[in-house]
């Protein structure tokens, strides 16, 4: 039992910063949070649930959720004002 901790924690350590791919830029430092930007998405009419966040380099979060009724709804969220572009 010891050793597959031991083995999990070593793999965690290895892996990183977790980015996008391609991705080196990181979010900003005085950018909104993300569990700030989540939780109004979560807000959205008929939000059911999310299935990807990515961060882009060029300042904002892909976000694609989906709806009660099973629409796919993609967002551009701006990481300084959390707003939809």
């Amino acid at each position: 039992m010891k050793k597959i901790a031991i083995a999990l924690l070593a793999a965690t350590l290895l892996a990183g910063p977790a980015f996008a791919q391609g991705t080196t830029e990181p979010p900003p430092p005085k950018g909104k949070k993300l569990s700030e930007l989540i939780a109004k998405v979560e807000t959205r009419d008929k939000f059911l649930y999310i299935s990807q966040i990515d961060w882009s380099a060029s300042g904002y979060y892909d976000v694609i959720y989906y709806t009660s009724d099973k629409a796919k709804v993609e967002l551009h969220l701006d990481a300084m004002t959390g707003e939809a572009q």
